[in-house]
């Protein structure tokens, strides 16, 4: 299935040019709405109008992830705070926390993205999925909620942890799809494997793991101790979060 085909199957030219307009309108919103951004392009020489194609991508200055943490909380945003609807916040594990701020119009795309990316990964209005992404300050849960929300699926939004209770509703909703990580992944094929229930009695045929670095044999394992079919979806929170990049269910060779 394919949610928006007249972006995911635009013609290479037409996506060029879309990609070109909205990197110039991008350069132009930081340069005029960042006090950091305008000194950055100011520094280099670069002029707005030298952004005009995609290729000119690669003139543009560097946000460096001590950046976000030099301008903590709000210094890199392009919006009054009153206009933010929704703050994220990163774990902070490697140092300060990376704060992200949307939008209405941020949190809609956060959904329409969302959605083609479960659309690719087999996923089907009507279909039930059980989101086992944390919610809160981690964009990972609520991120695939309004993407499903917006295809149309049932969601059981159950968060991260209490495996015994996960177990249990997976066996009596008997949803189609999962999201996870996929160590998570892994920690189920074994909880279930103890239980005694062998794959083909698992309702999953879908899942759809993230937020992690995984390797095709742990694919290998998530599949055959689910029976499903895994695919890769690829996000960071600097960005939007989930969605960014996927895979497709058919094809599931990298994102």
């Amino acid at each position: 299935m394919i949610y928006e085909a007249e972006f995911e199957s635009m013609p290479a030219a037409e996506l060029r040019n879309l990609q070109s307009e909205r990197l110039a309108g991008l350069a132009a919103r930081a340069y005029e709405r960042v006090d950091f951004y305008r000194a950055r392009f100011d520094e280099t020489g670069l002029k707005l109008d030298d952004v005009s194609t995609i290729d000119d991508i690669t003139t543009l200055p560097i946000t460096r992830k001590q950046d976000l943490r030099d301008h903590y909380p709000f210094g890199l945003f392009a919006e009054g705070i009153r206009e933010i609807s929704r703050i994220h916040v990163s774990s902070g594990t490697t140092g300060k926390a990376t704060v992200v701020g949307y939008t209405t119009e941020d949190v809609d795309l956060f959904a329409r993205v969302n959605a083609r990316c479960l659309a690719m990964a087999g996923a089907e209005p009507g279909m039930m999925l059980h989101n086992a992404y944390g919610y809160g300050l981690f964009t990972g849960g609520l991120g695939l909620h309004y993407g499903a929300e917006r295809l149309g699926m049932t969601v059981v939004p159950v968060s991260g942890g209490m495996t015994e209770r996960q177990l249990t509703l997976i066996t009596d909703f008997r949803p189609d799809m999962i999201s996870c990580t996929p160590s998570y992944g892994l920690t189920l094929v074994q909880e279930f494997a103890e239980r005694g229930m062998a794959p083909g009695e698992i309702s999953l045929s879908l899942g759809i793991l993230g937020a992690e670095p995984w390797t095709e044999m742990m694919r290998g394992e998530v599949d055959a101790g689910l029976g499903l079919k895994a695919t890769n979806i690829y996000g960071l929170s600097e960005i939007i979060g989930p969605g960014v990049s996927c895979e497709c269910v058919e094809e599931r060779n990298g994102s």
